[in-house]
């Protein structure tokens, strides 16, 4: 099991970035959370064996229809006991 933190920028927040990242990450087996920044940026913690991650950072780098991704930042992080795939609040 791996975890990664993503940082999404671009066109991805009023377009339901958050619910297909949300319905992906489900479809993935993928745990974490996604959730909008207030400098336009969507954050996500994604958490599943090395495959799965890997799918899961590739559909952000398309997102969904709406979205015009410019960048995703992977960074490494620490794994947690989740379970499920969480909508949070804007930070």
């Amino acid at each position: 099991m791996i975890a990664r933190r993503l940082v999404v920028r671009g066109r991805v927040q009023g377009v339901g970035f958050r619910y297909a990242a949300q319905e992906a990450a489900e479809r993935l087996g993928v745990s974490g959370w996604v959730r909008n920044r207030r400098n336009g940026t969507v954050e996500a913690l994604v958490q599943a064996d090395a495959p799965a991650v890997t799918a899961m950072i590739e559909w952000c780098r398309r997102g969904p229809p709406a979205a015009q991704v410019e960048e995703v930042e992977v960074a490494e992080a620490v794994t947690e006991e989740l379970a499920g795939f969480a909508l949070r609040p804007t930070t």
